[in-house]
Order: structure tokens, then sequence, then C-alpha cells
């Protein structure tokens, strides 16, 4: 992974960490991910003129129509799971993709990972565990409906990751005229096919009377972060034309460490030494991935 690579991955991780925070804040997950959604469709209506669709090769087009709807089952599920647990829970089993990863992305794409960039995303997900299971974890909680859920959203994880990898490293070799990069092209392409299939799929579920009744408060928030959701995936696309999506799925989750300082400093969070640990192994092992994490 290379400096550049490594820098943009961080900054993509720092905006995740602020989007993950404000979902947290928000009274109704569901909700604001669905005015999320409305606003994403909003700012690519905007964008769409400007991009040269007959560019993009038939084969993104595919891997495109699969992402948007796997991208679609993530936020539905991930919000199903934060009705029904806490982010204690959910969040360590939704973000455990890199552990698992590599068992794809290898005979799939190629892919190629040294001793030390297996090691450090191993590190990386013990880290991910020790921050969030640091607050008690019942093992009988990992077959109730949250952990269900989160284990749904975990499953669509791995497979829009493996889809944008595809898609960016044939996007990555076409021609391209267009004002906006590839990556940022493909991210308002991929938030318009996913928006459709959550919005249905949230509707069902919510109804459009609460939906408007939330949207006096909630839609500048989430106007907000459907920005920084952008530009955050849009960095991680970036990313993914030239590194092994194992390795960027890892580092991206130095967002637990983000968020657990962001909660410290604007919600008066006190990390206890199990959490501070886990911090500690998830920089570790995203160290290690950037000084060894070269094929072999």
């Amino acid at each position: 992974m290379t400096p550049i690579v490594f820098v943009l991955v961080l900054a993509s991780a720092l905006l995740h960490a602020l989007w993950s925070v404000s979902i947290k804040g928000s009274r109704d997950p569901l909700v604001f991910n669905l005015l999320q959604q409305v606003s994403i469709v909003g700012v690519a209506a905007l964008a769409l003129p400007f991009i040269n669709l007959s560019e993009i090769p038939t084969e993104v087009w595919r891997w495109l129509a699969l992402t948007g709807v796997t991208h679609s089952l993530y936020f539905y599920w991930m919000s199903r799971a934060f009705e029904y647990g806490d982010i204690t829970l959910v969040y360590p089993i939704a973000r455990s993709a890199p552990a698992f990863l590599p068992l794809i992305a290898i005979p799939l794409f190629g892919e190629s990972i040294s001793t030390g960039g297996a090691a450090g995303i191993v590190i990386v997900v013990a880290g991910l565990w020790l921050v969030h299971a640091s607050r008690g974890l019942r093992s009988s909680a990992l077959t109730g409906p949250a952990a269900r859920f989160a284990y749904l959203t975990l499953l669509s994880t791995i497979v829009y990751s493996l889809a944008d990898k595809g898609a960016m490293a044939e996007l990555a070799q076409a021609p391209w005229s267009s004002p906006i990069p590839r990556a940022l092209a493909y991210c308002i392409l991929l938030s318009l096919a996913s928006s459709v299939l959550f919005s249905i799929l949230a509707l069902r579920r919510v109804g459009v009377a609460r939906v408007v009744a939330a949207t006096r408060t909630q839609l500048g928030p989430a106007t907000a972060a459907s920005i920084n959701s952008l530009i955050g995936y849009g960095l991680i696309l970036k990313a993914m034309e030239t590194a092994p999506a194992s390795y960027v799925v890892a580092v991206r989750q130095i967002s637990v460490l983000f968020v657990m300082l962001l909660g410290a400093v604007t919600l008066r969070e006190r990390p206890g030494p199990v959490r501070v640990l886990g911090g500690a192994s998830t920089v570790a092992g995203v160290v290690l991935i950037a000084l060894y994490g070269n094929p072999t």
C-alpha cells in the first residue's frame, strides 16, 4: 500500500467515523438513513450530466448492479440491527469483513497478501472486538435479532467490497474524459442505484408520515452526512483502483479509534483500559499493513 493510498484510506476512515457518530446521534436510524438517500439522490442528480456514461465499460455496469443491491441491503440491515441492539453488539460483527474478505479476494482477483499484511488484518479485527466488547457482550446476544441483522450486514459488506474492487479495477483501465474523477463518478452512480431498493424497504417499514415528521429536524444533518458519505466512499474507491481490497477494508477499520476519540471529546465518554488496548491493537494492525502489506 503506497503512502498516498494509505492517506486516502485514513481520510475515508475519519469521514466514516463522523458519519457513524451522526447516525448514532439520530433518534431514528432507519428514517435518518432514508433522508440521507434522498439527499444523495439530489446531489447525484446535479452531478450526473457531467459524467460521460458511454465511457463506462459493460463489466462495470454489471458490478454496479450487484453493489447497488448489496449497498441497499447494507443500509437497511444496519439500521434494523440498531433497532434491536446497541453499537456494542452490532458494530464488531458488522465490521469484521477484513477477517473474511481475503478468503474470496485472493482467488477472485488474484490478490497477494504478505505475511505482515495478514497479521495486520488479524490484529485489526481483534482490536475492533476489544474496543466494543469491553462494554460487556453476552454470548446469548450473538444469536438474537440484533446479531442476525448484524451478520447480514457483514455479508453485504463483504459482497459490495468485492464488487466495488472488481468495478474499480475495470474502470481504472477505461478511457476517461469526464470532469468528475472515475471513483467519484462511480460513487454517484452507486448512490443512485442503491437508493431505489433501500427507499422501498425503508418506506415499507416506517411509512411516509414518519419520514415527513422527521424532515424538519433531521434533513439538515442527514444531508451533511450524505455528502460526508459520498466523499468518504469516493476516497475508498480511489484506493481500490490500485490497492488490494483486503488491505483497504482492513485499514479503514481504524475508524473505530476515531469514533472512540470523538466519543471522548463530544460525548464525554471515558474509554476504559480494555477499549484503549483495543484501539492500540487496531492502530498496530494498521501500521503493520502500511509497512509490510506488500504482495509477496
